[in-house]
């Protein structure tokens, strides 16, 4: 496949991953189907053309998935690499990166039972998100923010 076919891909299944994000009675076989999607996404990110913060999203969209089938390791292990590639890379993400990667370790963290850990880095994510320029940028960040049970 060329690098673009890859990208291409990529796209596509993280498209399709957050349409099943977005179900509320998701079935057993539908949480599969968003892990692999999610997964696979990230592998055609790393074949296609990427940046770092490709990468960073990618591991911030596995957390996510993880955190929502209840496989609070695999939460913890994509956020840690999200916020590593966020913070390893700050000259190539954009300022709502960090913000992004705190809230996925605020929900791995809730996942796995840590509210502690989870309230930190909410409240690290919140401190972020006033920073975001971009009004809408914020907003989404927020609303995923909101969206914590903590």
């Amino acid at each position: 496949m060329t690098p673009e076919e890859h990208r291409r891909l990529g796209v596509e299944l993280y498209n399709g991953t957050w349409t099943l994000i977005a179900r509320e009675d998701r079935t057993p076989d539908e949480d599969d189907e968003m892990l692999h999607r999610a997964h696979a996404s990230a592998y055609h990110w790393l074949h296609g053309p990427h940046t770092a913060a490709n990468r960073a999203r990618s591991h911030w969209l596995c957390s996510r998935v993880h955190a929502l089938a209840g496989q609070p390791e695999g939460a913890l292990h994509h956020a840690r690499r999200c916020l590593d590639l966020v913070e390893g890379h700050s000259e190539e993400m954009e300022d709502f990166d960090l913000a992004a990667a705190h809230e996925a370790l605020a929900r791995a963290h809730a996942a796995a039972g840590a509210p502690e850990e989870a309230r930190r880095h909410l409240e690290l994510a919140r401190a972020e998100t006033a920073k975001i320029a971009n009004p809408k940028d914020a907003q989404h960040i927020e609303a995923d923010l909101d969206s914590l049970t903590l």
